[in-house]
């Protein structure tokens, strides 16, 4: 077993000095929740159900969908137990487990956004051979190699993690389990689990950012060499959708990094406000992104409610 059972739990935080507004609090966040989870489930359904749809970008979405479902489920449980019935203890087992749960899926997550840049890339710069390259033997391929980098390399500091001892206070930051705020309650040598995520983050999501980066610069350059103005419309407009979702993205993570990094007199809140923002506003947004930018999600939403409507 990686971890002890029996050891003494963890309390989970909501908003301090907010108490008497949880109960508020919690109806937001749970409408956020629900919203999210219909969201996403549709975008799962229209994509399996829409025989139109069953192509490599819209695959790519559905992992995207899928990801960002389970990010949702994994922090809705303790999320909506604090601020709703004041529940926040947790074992550290569980703990851990919900740990490596929303660092793996973070992982997934910058890892499914490449590969709908390279997508793109490979739709704009060779129409004619985008089925043959991205066949649907090496899209399952892809999408097995996104997720076994996310799940795996996130195992070594849950490990490392789970056989800490933790002598003092058992109190964490947040409603739900973070590496970096577990760590602080550790009464040992944890000069690992501060090296090893900042090794993980550069080859991870700094070198996905650039990667993304470099393929839209590619992209660019080849739509620039598309000689009519309305083909070169038309072709930037098919990455709108995903544009917009990096952008959702990235700018969560450097906001909360900013924070972490460099906001030592910003009032406690106000970090935690940013982490819920990270975890909740990606799932939250991508799927509406979808919905109003890709006219094939769009028509699939329309039949969808025509059909309930008869």
């Amino acid at each position: 077993m990686w971890f002890n059972i029996s050891a003494a739990p963890f309390l989970l935080t909501g908003f301090p000095g907010l108490g008497i507004f949880h109960p508020c609090i919690s109806i937001s966040f749970f409408v956020i929740y629900v919203s999210t989870l219909l969201g996403n489930g549709t975008i799962l359904y229209l994509i399996r159900e829409d025989h139109t749809l069953h192509q490599p970008m819209y695959y790519f979405v559905a992992l995207l969908a899928a990801t960002d479902l389970g990010v949702t489920l994994t922090t809705m449980p303790t999320v909506l137990g604090v601020l709703w019935l004041g529940h926040r203890a947790i074992s550290q087992g569980a703990c851990y487990f919900q740990s490596y749960l929303i660092h793996s899926l973070s992982i997934v997550e910058s890892g499914v956004l490449l590969v709908m840049a390279y997508d793109r890339f490979i739709a704009i710069h060779s129409p004619l051979r985008y089925t043959s390259i991205l066949t649907n033997a090496r899209v399952v391929k892809i999408g097995l190699g996104v997720l076994m980098r996310g799940f795996i390399l996130i195992v070594p500091i849950i490990i490392t993690l789970s056989g800490f001892p933790y002598c003092g206070s058992h109190v964490l930051s947040h409603a739900f389990c973070l590496h970096q705020d577990v760590i602080k309650l550790a009464c040992a040598d944890i000069t690992f689990n501060r090296l090893y995520p900042i090794v993980l983050v550069s080859l991870t999501g700094f070198l996905d950012s650039v990667l993304i980066l470099i393929s839209y610069i590619l992209i660019l350059n080849t739509v620039m060499g598309i000689a009519s103005g309305k083909e070169q419309a038309k072709a930037l407009n098919t990455c709108v959708s995903h544009i917009s979702c990096v952008l959702v993205f990235y700018v969560t993570v450097t906001g909360l990094t900013l924070i972490h990094r460099f906001g030592k007199y910003v009032p406690h809140v106000v970090h935690i406000i940013m982490s819920y923002i990270y975890f909740l506003f990606p799932p939250f947004m991508n799927p509406i992104i979808y919905s109003i930018k890709t006219k094939q999600i769009r028509n699939g939403i329309n039949r969808l409610l025509s059909l309930h409507r008869i």
